[in-house]
C-alpha cells in the first residue's frame, strides 16, 4: 500500500512523558477532539530501535529463566514459550480482563473495573501512525498510572516500522504491546487493519516479528476463520512470529453482532491446545457464571469482557444486572447487592476528576451505565443529550435527580446462603 505521507526526519528516541492534560474538569472547558483516524495507516517513518539498556535488560531476563537468545536476539521454539509463560506467571496469571474498546477502556474506566475484580486490562485501540506523529493524540488517548497493571496497550497498524516506533514509546509503561487483528468494522476495512489483515498473512507475520525482534513483548488479539484448520494455522504462525499472549475472539470477521452470533468456545479450546503460549478467550460473557464456564470449557488462562462491562463495570466482582438474575428461573438465589449503576457512575466520575479524559468518553460511559434508568426517565436522558458542554457538577446533579425520581435498579449478587434444589 503506497504511503501518502512524505518522509519525516527520525523521531526523538525519548519516551513521551505521561502528562495529564486538561480535559474533563470541573469547569466547562472542552478541548477540540483529537484527530480522527483516517483511512490510511501507511508511513515512511524510519525504524525506531530500542535503546541498548532495554535490550540488555531483556537478554538478562531471558537468561534468568534458562533461556538463551539466538545470535540475532530472537528466541526460537520452546525458549519463546518458556519466556512467554515466565512473564505471564510473574504477572500473577490474571483471569478477569477488561477487553480493548475504542473510546471506552480508558484509564478511569479501567481503574473502576479493577476495583471490582478485573485483574488486567487493555487500553482502547490506538492508531499507530497518529500516535507516532501527534503529541496531543498521545497525551489524550493514552494515560496510565502505577496501579494500572498488568496492562496491554493495543495498536492497529499495517506498517511494521510505524508500529515499532509507537510500541517503543509505550513499552516502559505496560506489560504487552498488543496488535489488533480482530476489528471487523468498516473503518478497519477502509484503513486496512484489524481483521482485514487476515487476507494478508505475510503482513500479519511481519508486524509481529518486527516487535519480537526488537525486544517488545507483543500480544495479539484475533478473530477466527470459518475453517478450524485455518484458525489453528493462523495461531501457530503468530506464535512462531514471536507472540507472547494470544487473545481469541470466538467469532469470524463477518459475525459482528455479538447478540446474534455466539462465540465458538470449541475453536478457542482448539487454539489453546495447539499453541504453547498463554491463550485468552473473548465472547459470550454476561456474568461470572459465564466467565467460569468459559475457563472450564476452554482451559484458557483468562477471559476478556467488553460490552457487558460497559453496562456493569462490577461484573468481575460477581454483580449482575436484572436481565441476568434468573437465567434458569432461580430468582430466589440472588439478592440485592446494595450497589447500582448510579453508584458506579459516581465512582467513575470521581476517577475522571483524578485521571482526566476527553468528555466524549465520559458521556459514552454515562449513557451505557444508566441506560435502563434513562428508559424509565427519558426526560433526564434528553437533558443530558442537550448539554453541548458537560461539567462534573451537571453530571453529579443528574445522578442525584435520577435517585430522587425513584425507580432504583439494583445490581444483584448470588445468594450463597441458598442452595440449589
Amino acid at each position: 500500500m503506497r504511503s501518502v505521507f512524505s518522509p519525516r526526519p527520525p523521531p526523538n528516541p525519548l519516551i513521551f512523558p505521561l502528562t495529564r492534560p486538561l480535559m474533563a474538569s470541573s469547569g466547562t472547558q472542552v478541548l477540540d477532539p483529537p484527530p480522527t483516524p483516517d483511512d490510511s495507516l501507511c508511513s515512511s517513518s524510519p525504524l525506531q530501535h530500542q535503546d541498548a539498556a532495554q535490550t540488555e535488560e531483556e537478554d538478562t531476563s531471558t537468561a534468568a529463566f534458562g533461556v538463551s537468545p539466538s545470535p540475532n536476539g530472537y528466541l526460537t521454539g520452546e525458549s519463546r514459550a518458556e519466556r512467554a509463560w515466565a512473564h505471564w506467571i510473574e504477572l500473577g496469571r490474571p483471569k478477569f480482563i477488561v477487553a480493548p474498546m475504542v473510546d471506552n477502556s480508558e484509564l478511569p474506566f479501567r481503574m473502576l473495573c479493577r476495583k471490582y475484580g478485573a485483574e488486567a486490562a487493555y487500553t482502547p485501540m490506538l492508531h499507530s501512525r497518529i500516535f507516532t506523529e501527534n503529541e496531543k493524540y498521545r497525551s489524550q488517548e493514552f494515560t496510565t498510572c502505577k496501579e494500572d497493571r498488568p496492562l496491554f496497550v493495543q495498536f492497529c497498524a499495517n506498517d511494521p516500522d510505524t508500529l515499532l516506533e509507537a510500541a517503543g514509546r509505550v513499552q516502559p509503561h505496560c506489560d504487552y504491546v498488543d496488535i489488533n487483528f480482530g476489528c471487523p468494522q468498516r473503518i478497519a476495512r477502509r484503513g486496512y487493519y484489524g481483521a482485514f489483515l487476515m487476507d494478508n498473512l505475510p503482513l500479519v507475520k511481519s508486524l509481529v516479528e518486527k516487535l519480537a525482534l526488537n525486544h517488545i513483548r507483543v500480544s495479539c488479539k484475533i478473530r477466527i476463520f470459518p475453517k478450524l484448520e485455518d484458525t489453528i494455522s493462523y495461531a501457530k504462525m503468530l506464535e512462531e512470529a514471536g507472540c507472547w499472549v494470544l487473545a481469541v475472539h470466538g467469532r469470524t470477521r463477518d459475525e459482528k453482532d455479538g447478540k446474534k452470533f455466539r462465540a465458538d468456545w470449541k475453536v478457542i479450546k482448539a487454539v489453546r491446545e495447539a499453541v504453547r503460549i498463554p491463550v485468552l478467550a473473548n465472547g459470550n460473557i454476561r456474568h461470572m457464571e459465564d466467565v467460569h464456564d468459559c475457563l472450564d470449557e476452554t482451559g484458557v488462562e483468562g477471559v476478556l469482557s467488553a460490552e457487558t462491562l460497559l453496562e456493569n463495570p462490577a461484573v468481575f466482582a460477581g454483580y449482575r444486572t436484572p436481565e441476568w438474575v434468573s437465567p434458569g428461573g432461580e430468582e430466589e438465589m440472588h439478592r440485592d447487592g446494595l450497589l447500582d449503576q448510579a453508584d458506579l457512575v459516581v465512582e467513575y466520575l470521581k476517577l475522571c476528576e483524578e485521571y482526566p479524559v476527553p468528555w466524549r468518553m465520559i458521556r459514552s460511559h454515562v449513557h451505557k451505565m444508566l441506560g435502563e434508568w434513562f428508559r424509565v426517565h427519558p426526560h433526564v436522558r434528553e437533558d443530558l443529550n442537550a448539554q453541548s458542554k458537560l461539567t462534573f457538577e451537571f453530571l453529579y446533579d443528574m445522578v442525584d435527580r435520577l435517585k430522587k425520581l425513584g425507580g432504583r435498579i439494583p445490581l444483584y449478587l448470588k445468594d450463597k446462603g441458598v442452595a440449589k434444589s
